[in-house]
This record gives structure tokens, C-alpha cells and sequence, in this order.
């Protein structure tokens, strides 16, 4: 039996816009669901893990074929597209690795040096749920998945207790509030700053939550939450004493927006809440010096791409926070190529163990054929033994378990310690071969 191999399949921040990356999004609850899919409807196809966030869409997979499992994997997520791309299309913004660079790549990702903002918290926090996803009840990740998830856990938790590279490091949330600092002249005519802006956050979920604090640091005291239900308000209230938060329910959308300069949109619907003919409507009728700005941080998003067309808005969505980050990139440098040894180390071992699964098999037939051979020649001087006592008997027993299992040890070993897949199937061939494995 063959170790299976690791494929991982996928959109990111780094090669899909985010009007490709939304058409594929899967919330969280449903990563279990989209895994059993995988693994039930592809035969190609082991074990499954899903983790889909604001930046990234992947699959974690292991087959005994990649390439079977690549396909397999590509039929999947063109049929969950449901049409709304074309093969082409999505074959351009789609990633494909295997083997080591699969591996690899995943460390990077838990260890933040994949992410739009290099070593933020958030994705270190979304991988370990991966994790508890894949290998909960309903989970499918499998003895290998699993195992190459907790590994990239462990290498994330490392590098940021072992290198600078989260030290100041900055999410979506405040890239956004900074983001805001940066363009707010430009766009709304506000010469003071943020905490002269009206403010307005659509959604009261975790990431309204990030964001009100990083506008806070920013100088803002006063906000006004949109959202379905007031179920929040006593909460954040209690959370943020020192700022003003005024809630209104969704029905007040336009109104609110009609008297923002800022507008942030973050709730899960899955289709845009704000659309381009009620805005131009609602912008018509709104007096102000100058526009209004929504720095959208949803996925999918919650602002329809045409709405950039209406006069006095200016739109904006995850992809162009990469303005904001280029610097954080560059100034952790130093910390990313020491983050790359421990990752290094934590790949070395995950192969190491990976590859010693093909060989489990081979080692097995070693030690019945040991331990047949053993019994047979004890069975050929049992009657010569007949007379020792049951206490000497139990030291010869004894005696050669321990010289079979020394001489099995050097064997045993070499099988374990390949690191490659071609090695191990050489190593494979030798113990068949040198033991007659093979021979009944």
C-alpha cells in the first residue's frame, strides 16, 4: 500500500479577484458538508478539509493518485460554481500543488506568511478550526489531512512565539481603518481626520467587532451599526464605553448611508445588500462637500461591483487594502526568513511520518515472517526442551523474541526513515527482496 499523497487545490488573495474567490465561498458551518461531498462523490479522492475565508478558498486532499484527485477536485468546484465560470476562467485563477509543495504551502499559510498582511493572527485562529472541523464526527480529513493540519497548527503557533513576525502585525480590520486615514481627504473632502468622519458599520458580527477597535485607536468616538437585529447593541455597548454607538435595523440602510461619509459593509449575506440604482438614488438627495466611501470587507461581496459607476461614491473591497500592506511586508523580512527554518523543520518531520506509512505494510509481513520463522524452529526442538522448567522456557522464549527483534531492528528502520516517495518504494523492494517477502 502506498502512502497517499497530498494535494491542495485553491483560490487566494494572490491569484483570484475577489468576484472569483466569492463564487466559490463556503461558510463555515458547511466546510463539513462540502468535505463529505469530495470524499463520497470523487473515488479519487481520500480525505477532505475545506477553509474558506475573506483572502483564501482551499482544499486540503489526499489521494492515493494526485492526479486523479486534481480532477476530481476541479469537477467539484466547477459544479459548486454552479455556471457561473467557465473551465477557463476558473482554471486561470485556481492554484494546484502536490507532494512537498502542497505541505509547504500550508505551513506558510497557519505560520501568516501567505496572508495579505504577513503574520497576522486571524488565519493561525481559521486553520486550528479547519482542524477541529475535519476531525470532528462529521469530519473527513482523514490520518493524513488531520495530521498535516495539526502540524501546520504547531508550526503557526511556533513561529509566533519564536520570531517578531506578529509584532504589530495588522489584520483586514485595521488595514481598513488605516486605509480609511489614508484616502478620507480624497474621497469625503475631510482635511481633520477619521474622528471627524460619520461613520457607518453594516453587520455587528466579529469583524465590526475588530473594526471598532482599530477606528477607536484611530481617534473615532462616535459610530453608527446597521444590522438585522439589536441583539448586539447591550454588548458592544457594554464593550466600547467610551464610544457613542448608535444602532439602527436594516429597514434605515439608506437613510444612514445618506448621512455617512464612511460607509464599512461586513455582514455574511451571500448576495450584494447594496446595490448601484438605490445608491444613486439614495446620493442624490445627500448634502456634503464631498463623496462617500465604502471599504467593503466581505466575502462574498456586500457591494455590487457597478456601484463604483454612481457619482459621489468610491468603492472599495478586500483587494484594494494590498495598498495599505505592501510596507508591513517589507518590514518583516527579517522575521519571515527565520519563520522559514521552524517551517522547514516541522515539513521535515510531517514527511518523515508521511512516508513512513507505505512502508507499514512491508514491516508487518517482516515481523510475521520473524516471528513464523522463529516458532518454526522452536516447534523443531521442542522435544529437546520438554524437559526445562515453565520459568526456562519463558526465558528462551524470551531470549529469541529479543534476537529476532534485533536483527529486525536495522530493517525496520531504513523503511522508516525515507523522506521520498521514490526512496521508500526503493527501500520497499529491498527488504521484500533481501527477506523473500514475496514468497509464501
Amino acid at each position: 500500500a502506498e502512502a497517499l499523497e497530498v494535494v491542495v487545490i485553491g483560490l487566494s488573495h494572490h491569484n483570484a479577484k475577489v468576484e472569483v474567490r466569492e463564487k466559490l465561498a463556503i461558510p463555515e458551518e458547511k466546510w463539513s458538508e462540502a468535505s463529505n461531498q469530495l470524499c463520497e462523490q470523487y473515488d479519487s479522492i481520500a480525505e477532505a478539509a475545506v477553509l474558506s475565508t475573506c483572502n483564501r478558498f482551499e482544499l486540503y486532499l489526499s489521494g492515493q493518485n494526485q492526479y486523479e484527485c486534481m480532477r476530481a477536485a476541479m469537477d467539484f468546484l466547477y459544479e459548486r460554481a454552479g455556471g457561473t465560470l467557465d473551465q477557463v476562467t476558473l482554471r486561470r485563477n485556481l492554484f494546484m500543488l502536490t507532494g512537498e509543495d502542497a505541505i509547504w504551502h500550508l505551513l506558510k499559510v497557519s505560520a501568516g506568511l501567505d496572508s495579505l498582511i504577513v503574520g497576522e493572527g486571524q488565519i493561525l485562529a481559521q486553520v486550528k478550526r479547519c482542524y477541529e472541523r475535519g476531525t470532528a464526527k462529521d469530519g473527513r480529513a482523514g490520518k493524513v489531512v488531520s495530521r498535516l493540519l495539526n502540524t501546520a497548527v504547531t508550526a503557526g503557533k511556533r513561529v509566533r512565539a519564536e520570531t517578531g513576525i506578529a509584532k504589530g502585525a495588522v489584520s483586514i480590520s485595521s488595514a481598513a481603518a488605516e486605509f480609511t486615514q489614508m484616502t478620507l481627504q480624497r474621497d469625503c473632502n475631510i482635511v481633520t481626520g477619521i474622528q471627524d468622519a460619520r461613520v457607518a458599520i453594516i453587520g455587528a458580527g466579529k469583524m465590526a467587532r475588530l473594526l471598532l477597535v482599530h477606528l477607536h485607536t484611530q481617534g473615532l468616538n462616535k459610530v453608527v451599526i446597521v444590522n438585522r437585529s439589536k441583539d448586539k447593541m447591550a454588548e458592544l455597548q457594554a464593550e466600547f464605553p467610551d464610544m457613542t454607538i448608535e444602532f439602527q435595523l436594516m429597514d434605515q440602510l439608506w437613510e444612514v448611508i445618506r448621512e455617512s461619509d464612511v460607509v464599512y459593509p461586513s455582514t455574511s449575506a451571500t448576495t450584494t445588500i447594496i446595490d448601484p440604482e438605490p445608491l444613486r438614488a439614495c446620493l442624490a438627495s445627500r448634502s456634503g462637500p464631498g463623496g462617500v466611501q465604502f471599504v467593503d470587507i466581505s466575502v462574498p461581496r456586500n457591494v455590487h461591483p457597478d456601484c463604483g459607476t454612481v457619482s459621489g461614491a468610491f468603492c472599495y473591497n478586500v483587494d484594494d487594502l494590498k495598498l495599505v500592506v505592501e510596507r508591513n511586508t517589507a518590514k518583516r523580512r527579517k522575521e519571515m526568513i527565520e519563520a522559514e527554518h521552524i517551517l522547514r523543520e516541522e515539513l521535515g518531520k510531517f514527511r518523515l511520518w508521511q512516508q513512513s506509512l507505505g512502508a507499514i505494510p512491508t514491516i508487518a509481513r517482516l515481523q510475521e515472517k520473524a516471528e513464523s520463522l522463529r516458532l518454526e524452529e522452536m516447534n523443531k526442538v521442542s522435544k529437546k526442551l520438554s524437559s526445562l522448567s515453565e520459568k526456562d522456557l519463558e526465558v528462551v522464549e524470551k531470549v529469541t523474541k529479543g534476537i529476532v527483534a534485533k536483527l529486525l531492528h536495522g530493517p525496520m528502520n531504513h523503511l522508516r526513515q525515507q523522506t521520498e516517495g521514490d526512496a521508500t518504494r526503493a527501500a520497499i523492494k529491498q527488504v521484500q527482496q533481501a527477506f523473500q517477502l514475496d514468497q509464501k
